[in-house]
């Protein structure tokens, strides 16, 4: 189990790394999560970028912010681009993606077409971000195995002005 996040901001861009976690990584999970209160309603992203190597694994870096009026695709798509930014600063070989979002793990795989116009440019900037790395591991997990995503965009949102 990875440590829980500090949510105890609304915006969290990164986590200043410590002198450990400056140095590349060779593999990080980048848990991600996006949610809307309506779809569209209010939204926020959450990521956390995780070091599985360390006992326990360490969280690099977290992401937890809202992003304006979208809906639930548009926020699981840009909790991820924001996730893979944050997991490029590590230069990791293999990156796994751990995500509650089975439409955008099985479009990102192929298995599904990206059939909303609105998406397709999120998509876009996914997949390139996703060929930076040498590997990648793109995995749909049940919300339980997502919590501390989960609760960076719910904390985002409840901290957002009403």
């Amino acid at each position: 189990m990875h440590p829980r996040p500090d949510v105890s901001q609304s915006r969290l861009p990164f986590d200043e790394p410590d002198e450990r976690a400056a140095r590349a990584c060779d593999v990080v999970v980048v848990f991600c999560d996006g949610g809307a209160r309506g779809n569209p309603g209010p939204a926020a992203i959450g990521a956390v970028v995780v070091d599985p190597s360390a006992d326990p694994p360490r969280r690099l870096a977290t992401v937890s912010e809202t992003i304006g009026v979208a809906t639930n695709n548009v926020a699981e798509y840009r909790a991820l681009i924001a996730g893979l930014e944050a997991a490029a600063r590590f230069s990791p070989r293999l990156v796994r993606v751990r995500a509650d979002s089975k439409l955008v793990i099985e479009q990102l795989a192929g298995r599904w077409k990206v059939r909303h116009a609105g998406l397709r440019p999120l998509f876009e900037e996914a997949r390139r971000l996703l060929a930076r790395f040498d590997e990648v591991e793109l995995r749909h997990v049940p919300r339980e195995a997502n919590v501390d995503a989960d609760a960076l965009v719910n904390a985002a949102l409840d901290a957002a002005p009403s």
